[in-house]
């Protein structure tokens, strides 16, 4: 678990920085189009990794225009979260219900996990969450996909009955399949971003791990203005960092995203129309040997309105024991890391944020 308690040690010291950090701060987020990455020229994917990589190397987080999954695509999935919530039964979502998966499949009531658990906060979202199925990928996999514990039992995902929730797993399939593919294109663009061949990944994302949700995040019962201070509030998500190599975020229109500058002022992520949001992960900043930074986040719906958002945590094949990447290391830099195993990594991490210990 030495993997877990480093990046509890992170999170903690995160929390507590301050405006003396030696980090720069910041006080909005970067806004990067990928337009010219899908462009036959080298040049020009070139010049959106270089933009990739100053941003991972302050912010850790940034907008994404130009990507090319349809607005309607994704009007109509955040449409499907809201419909999962509140059109499907107690009773069925009962029988989708996370203590029946042993990979953290299924429907989460609020409080039945938080993402840091040392904080006694009670987390007021509620999900649904699934992960990487052959039929969900436009590529058809390669037919090797492992779980996080290294088993091979594929569909493991809990899925309504169609009947309960007619068309549901057709348009999250269409989504998933969107941003799947997106996600093999910004990892040639981390590639190129980190002097690396740009197909550099491409051997180990065939059967990537890809964990994604649905969440609602309920009206604030007690509504204030985002305070510069790390002080209380009523949170739908409590501060953390993600596991994987990095997440895509859909929000809807109702703001809640905050994210840690390095001075210990919370930053807002507010929804832009058209464009998600990337950050990176934990794994990704141990994969970089801390260089692509892994920014602290949380969410605070401050507004009348529900809140619904849906991420994607991108990993590698989680069967894949990685280490240091080559061009993030020198003899004067040495890999701060061992190697580990995506699966497990993610696995171990996800273990500690089950408040009642089922799993």
């Amino acid at each position: 678990m030495a993997a877990t308690e480093k990046a509890k040690e992170y999170l903690h010291q995160r929390l507590q920085a301050t405006s003396d950090n030696a980090s720069p701060a910041f006080t909005s987020i970067p806004i990067i189009d990928l337009t010219r990455s899908f462009s036959e020229s080298l040049a020009d994917r070139q010049s959106v990794a270089d933009k990739i990589n100053e941003a991972c190397t302050t912010v850790g987080f940034f907008y994404i225009t130009g990507h090319g999954i349809p607005q309607a695509v994704c009007d109509a999935t955040l449409e499907l979260a809201a419909r999962f919530f509140h059109e499907l039964s107690a009773d069925a979502k009962e029988r989708i219900h996370m203590k029946h998966s042993n990979q953290f499949r299924g429907y989460e009531p609020a409080a039945y996990s938080s993402v840091n658990p040392e904080d006694d906060s009670k987390e007021t979202k509620e999900g649904f969450n699934w992960g990487y199925e052959t039929g969900l990928d436009p590529t058809g996999g390669d037919g090797n996909y492992v779980e996080l514990d290294g088993s091979r039992d594929g569909g493991v995902n809990l899925w309504p009955a169609e009947a309960d929730l007619p068309g549901f797993y057709q348009g999250i399939a269409k989504y998933y399949g969107y941003v799947l593919q997106l996600c093999r294109h910004l990892c040639r663009l981390f590639a190129l971003s980190l002097d690396l061949p740009e197909q550099y990944f491409d051997s180990i994302t065939t059967h990537p791990g890809g964990i994604a949700r649905l969440i609602r995040y309920p009206p604030s019962t007690n509504q204030k203005p985002l305070s510069q201070l790390n002080s209380d509030e009523e949170i739908g998500l409590g501060a953390h960092s993600d596991y994987e190599c990095f997440t895509l975020l859909l929000q809807d229109s109702t703001s809640g995203l905050e994210v840690l500058s390095p001075d210990g002022r919370w930053v807002s992520a507010e929804p832009l129309k058209g464009a998600i949001v990337v950050n990176v992960a934990d794994f990704l900043m141990r994969w970089t040997n801390d260089k692509y930074k892994s920014t602290v986040h949380r969410v605070v719906n401050r507004t009348s309105k529900e809140r619904y958002s849906i991420p994607l945590f991108f990993s590698i094949n989680y069967d894949e024991k990685v280490e240091t990447l080559p061009s993030c290391v020198s003899e004067e830099n040495p890999s701060k890391y061992e190697p580990i195993t995506a699966g497990r990594y993610v696995l171990d991490r996800l273990a500690v944020t089950i408040k009642t210990g089922e799993y």
